[in-house]
């Protein structure tokens, strides 16, 4: 293990909740839930305000609004999540080449491979001015974590949280680990720590003092050896900067469960054409097309088909995807459906386009978007308004949706950079209103742009 906390572990505080605090003025220290809204919908991100209240992610969204029902309930907007994403990460990759990121909003650097800190007070220098930039650029706060191991480095920011930095300096590990759970330790998940618990293991130090016979005597030799060297502080994982992508998938799950064959069908075809779309944004083919349908009982089914080659071609796709549904029994009714494509390659075989029976595939492709109604079923009664996306009023300007039913939405026309504002409500059909694009969370000068764009910020230059 290094002699020095150089490897750095970013996690943005609260990530969705906070980019919609930040946009939304009126929401700034209240409690803010993002995630599916339906009845069968979950919490992707609650607010710290939320989190009060017993919020959290993975939470049903039924019982989140049972423990907070004061919260503000939004759809998550993921492309801009991503796109402030994008500039925390050219943040990061101005620090090293060697960034490992692992959602959106988290991420390993290894600050000694980019030259930008070798010991205690640089990496902590460089820690500091990442907040800095952080804050300066996209106006949101991230916790930091300083250590000799990724194991470490994400321990450390976890403690940090939220909106600060902890540094764990070399020699401090084991006094540090003794005293936690068990589950603060990677692969320790809730079955395992269940197991431990029985066999009288609880902390860290109680996993080291058990020795490593032990270990692999309950939980195997592989896990055993691993946890046991965890145990003690030793973890030599490098800072990995590329990821290979082994799959691109999508997956629905429906509000009421579907019982129509037909409507199964159409939106297996649906999910075909955006798990293409998915696939060629990341200039990618596939030869194994994944059917995955869960039922009315949660008894999940996977179905897969392997082509001879590579394919992006969204008539391929679909059809395989439809003889794969055709193995599968939807009686009783679907509350799940996905289509995923795996053996990815950077490039096509063109003899697979004979495979598809029919000629429309280049047009399919682009057709989207996500949330269109399917093709056979009846027209939508009136607009959809996702409450917390983006309109705009030919009269007010720019807002977002509060909430929408019974043909009116409610709006509340405010933009990141004003006082929170005023609410009026509109009848869904009214012309004058428009979704309209996110602003940006941090109104810049001239310049500015490029200047974020490239990742310069002092903590490019931190010693």
């Amino acid at each position: 293990m290094r002699s020095a906390p150089t490897i750095l572990h970013l996690d943005m505080d609260a990530f969705f909740a906070s980019v919609e605090q930040a946009s939304k003025p009126s929401l700034r220290g209240k409690a803010v839930v993002v995630g599916g809204l339906g009845p069968r919908g979950v919490v992707a991100t609650a607010s710290y305000e939320a989190r009060v209240f017993g919020v959290h992610s993975a939470m049903p969204m039924a019982q989140a609004r049972r423990l907070a029902p004061n919260a503000a309930y939004l759809v998550p907007r993921f492309a801009l999540y991503r796109s402030i994403s994008d500039q925390v990460m050219r943040l990061l990759r101005a620090l090293s080449p060697l960034v490992e990121p692992l959602s959106l909003d988290e991420a390993f650097v290894d600050l000694e491979a980019g030259g930008t800190a070798w010991d205690e007070r640089s990496a902590r220098l460089a820690g500091a001015a990442l907040r800095a930039d952080i804050r300066e650029v996209t106006g949101l706060t991230g916790s930091v974590g300083l250590a000799a191991s990724k194991m470490l480095a994400k321990i450390a920011s976890e403690q940090a949280k939220p909106d600060g930095l902890v540094v764990i300096e070399p020699g401090t590990e084991r006094a540090l680990l003794e005293p936690l759970s068990v589950r603060t330790l990677p692969g320790v998940g809730p079955a395992t720590g269940d197991h431990l618990r029985r066999a009288g293991i609880h902390t860290v130090g109680e996993l080291a003092e058990a020795g490593e016979d032990e270990l692999v005597r309950l939980l195997g030799k592989a896990h055993g050896h691993a946890l046991f060297a965890m145990a003690l502080a030793r973890d030599e994982r490098p800072v990995v900067a590329e990821r290979e992508t082994k799959s691109v998938s999508v997956e629905d799950t429906y509000d009421v469960d579907i019982h129509d064959r037909v409507r199964v069908g159409t939106e297996v075809r649906r999910l075909a054409d955006r798990c293409v779309s998915r696939l060629r944004g990341a200039g990618l083919s596939g030869r194994t097309i994944v059917l995955k349908v869960r039922r009315y009982d949660f008894s999940t089914l996977t179905r897969s088909e392997t082509l001879r080659g590579p394919t992006d071609d969204p008539a391929v796709v679909r059809e395989a995807a439809g003889r794969l549904l055709e193995s599968v029994d939807t009686t009783g009714g679907v509350r799940l459906l996905g289509v995923g494509v795996s053996g990815l390659a950077d490039y096509t075989q063109e003899d697979l386009f004979a495979q598809a029976a029919g000629g429309a595939g280049e047009e399919s492709a682009r057709e989207e978007p996500a949330a269109a109604p399917a093709a056979d079923g009846p027209a939508p009664a009136e607009r959809i308004w996702p409450a917390g996306h983006d309109v705009r009023h030919a009269a007010y300007g720019h807002g977002w949706v509060q909430g929408s039913g019974l043909g009116r939405v409610t709006v509340r026309f405010e933009t990141p950079d004003s006082p929170p504002g005023r609410v009026k409500t509109f009848r869904t059909d009214d012309p004058a209103l428009e979704p309209a694009d996110p602003l940006p969370l941090v109104a810049r000068g001239p310049g500015e742009d490029e200047r974020a764009a490239s990742g310069g910020g002092t903590a490019a230059g931190s010693p």
